[in-house]
């Protein structure tokens, strides 16, 4: 999967601060991905699991991610087909626990001005990655290292090492 670009994404917007129990709720944690996904973000956006198309992005406020470092918070995003989250600030371990993942985050200080239901464009490597607009507006997000942006596209840390070395890693 190409990383360069993301053509014609369905925006869901949510708030500041979507914490890791919203994302993932602690009362589902031992059904696995399969079925925490239909219960991701389901008090701030009760239709969202059932609605989310594959190739979908998330617009949110500052602080998403925070809370615990259940990697399973983002993992339902992946599980769901959502491509990339557009936020002006994350955890710094939901961060590093999306890229293990293959979820690609987007560091967008404007993302709070994407609507619900738009279609955006996004340009992701180079030194002035952005987000396109139907409007014509463009909105300036921060570079993403290269590295991350493999990775993401790899469909996450394992799948790349696979990729890499012909084969699983071996266990620690």
């Amino acid at each position: 999967m190409s990383m360069n670009s993301i053509q014609n994404a369905r925006v869901w917007a949510v708030g500041a601060d979507i914490d890791t129990d919203q994302l993932a709720p602690g009362a589902y944690m031992k059904l696995g991905l399969d079925g925490i996904a239909p219960h991701c973000l389901e008090v701030v956006r009760p239709e969202f699991a059932a609605q989310v198309r594959a190739g979908d992005v998330i617009a949110a406020g500052p602080n998403f991610g925070i809370g615990s470092s259940r990697e399973q918070a983002a993992g339902a995003l992946v599980r769901l087909g959502v491509r990339a989250v557009i936020a002006p600030s994350f955890n710094g371990l939901y961060f590093r626990n999306a890229f293990n993942l293959g979820l690609l985050l987007i560091t967008c200080a404007d993302a709070g001005l994407l609507h619900d239901g738009e279609a955006v464009s996004l340009k992701l490597e180079g030194t002035s990655p952005a987000i396109h607009r139907a409007d014509g507006q463009t909105l300036d997000c921060e570079t993403i290292p290269a590295f991350l942006l493999e990775m993401a596209a790899a469909g996450g840390l394992l799948n790349q090492l696979r990729a890499r070395f012909g084969k699983a890693p071996k266990e620690l």
